[in-house]
């Protein structure tokens, strides 16, 4: 047991394994070298997906203007904004937390932000709302708001998102498809088209239980062995049958499982190009939006894991804090330069910890896998959506669970965040739902005689969130249109 007065933050260098061990405080942290290696290697097999799933999600969706986002750029941006970011925080900030593009923010970038503009000005948000998590984190701006957002709304907006991204898995499996207006019924969704047909909804259906097995036994890398396996066993079954289309991606095996790195996508980000498409305001909820999907899942995932790796001060406070949030926004700018979407901190490190790993030394291994994984990518790329679909439905259970942390006898704070969980997936927007929740909130408060309990920040976010959701009658009263 750590004694109270000297926590692995704060203790003097004792490491004696050379300048590395002193550097990274391996011996210090009560970690080796074995250890730290095992902990990079759990860490990136759980969370090795993304590298699949990153490029399906923002591949599937088309910009304003129609243009779709190739896979295969995709693939090597993701892979490569992990691999330095990861490099970075374990270098920078000496904890054993690996980044790569968030499956929340990529889902707002692909279905909410995307269909209002260009890619390159959708991108350019990310790059914005990096900055601004990075200005919150320098001017010591995040705990106030922190504070603003009640820690019930800040578990619905987890929960909302987790159901958004399971919807979004159904669909794109074919699972879930839209009842064609024909049809004369007020049911707008329905199981497949009609009934589940075909091989390639199978393939989705044993990877869901699959997946959901092996998370129940608790198999590191639960989720990337189901998409491994089901995606072997949807490449046997295009062979062996006669299937008309597995949808936006085929599994077929390339004549070359290797190949260069196209970096065609780095760059590609106009800053303040998203202006011109849509409203001030727009831009303004747009990007809120992200700092907020961003910020307080980073806080969450770094607390997190720091606590169950032993290594809160005395004080519970995480060490280094600062130049921890600082890399994190970093990362989002990095991701958003990429085209590969805002990049965060993965709650999935905490398999690297349960493996052993103590300090940063564990990402320059986790880092050095997803920078092998760039020559990947004509691979990376036969995963039919059947095969990784399921993936974002364990995703979306393991971010439901937040929904226990909520007092549902307090209707105060139990009605605003069951608006802001339904809201998102039943409007497919991840912004309606925050907005119908913090609207709902300052009303219910104001209206029990609690209004003093609403932070300031609060009353001025649900202001702009009301005119957002009016924005078409004020147009018009403004002879706008």
């Amino acid at each position: 047991m750590q004694n109270s007065a000297t926590s692995p933050a704060d203790a003097p260098p004792t490491g004696t394994g050379g300048p590395l061990d002193r550097f990274f405080r391996i011996t210090e942290r009560g970690s080796t070298y074995g250890r730290e290696i095992r902990g990079g290697f759990a860490t990136f097999f759980t969370m090795a997906y993304i590298l699949v799933l990153n490029p399906i999600i923002l591949s599937s969706a088309k910009d304003k203007f129609g243009e779709q986002l190739d896979a295969g750029q995709l693939a090597t941006v993701t892979a490569l904004v992990a691999a330095v970011m990861t490099v970075i925080m374990g270098v920078g900030g000496n904890l054993p937390l690996a980044l790569a593009a968030g499956l929340g923010i990529n889902a707002v970038v692909a279905f909410q932000v995307a269909p209002l503009m260009g890619w390159d000005d959708a991108m350019g948000l990310i790059v914005l709302e990096g900055l601004l998590i990075c200005v919150l984190v320098v001017t010591g701006l995040r705990e106030a708001v922190m504070h603003a957002i009640p820690q019930p709304l800040k578990q619905a907006i987890s929960v909302g998102i987790g159901l958004f991204i399971a919807f979004i898995g159904f669909v794109d499996a074919g699972f879930v498809t839209r009842i064609p207006d024909a049809a004369n019924t007020t049911v707008p969704v329905q199981l497949g088209t009609g009934a589940l047909t075909g091989w390639p909804m199978l393939v989705f259906c044993l990877g869901v239980l699959l997946t959901i097995v092996l998370l129940a036994r608790k198999v590191k890398g639960a989720i990337l062995i189901s998409i491994v396996t089901m995606t072997v066993v949807a490449v046997i079954v295009n062979e062996l049958a006669d299937i008309k289309s597995w949808g936006l991606t085929s599994p077929s095996l390339p004549d070359k499982p290797f190949a260069a790195p196209d970096f065609a996508l780095l760059g590609n980000f106009d800053l303040f190009g998203s202006f011109g498409q849509v409203s001030v305001l727009t831009v303004v909820l747009l990007v809120f939006t992200l700092v907020l999907s961003d910020f307080f899942d980073t806080m969450g995932t770094v607390v997190g894991v720091t606590a169950e790796a032993g290594l809160l001060d005395e004080r519970g406070q995480v060490p280094g804090l600062g130049r921890v949030l600082l890399i994190d926004g970093a990362a989002a700018v990095a991701g958003g330069a990429a085209s590969s979407s805002s990049a965060t901190t993965y709650i999935e490190s905490a398999a690297g910890v349960g493996e052993g790993a103590r300090t940063g030394f564990a990402n320059l291994i986790t880092g050095g896998l997803f920078a092998l994984a760039l020559f990947l990518a004509p691979v990376l790329t036969i995963v039919p959506l059947q095969a990784a679909a399921p993936a974002l439905v364990a995703v979306g259970f393991l971010m439901m669970t937040q929904v226990r942390h909520i007092d549902w006898d307090r209707y105060d704070v139990a009605v605003p965040a069951f608006l802001t969980i339904v809201v998102m997936p039943f409007t497919y927007s991840i912004t309606n739902g925050i907005g119908a929740g913090f609207i709902a909130y300052v009303v219910i408060k104001a209206c029990l005689g609690k209004a003093r309990e609403v932070h300031w920040l609060l009353w001025g976010t649900a202001v702009l969130f009301l005119v957002y959701f009016a924005i078409d009658p004020l147009e018009q009263l403004l002879g706008i249109k």
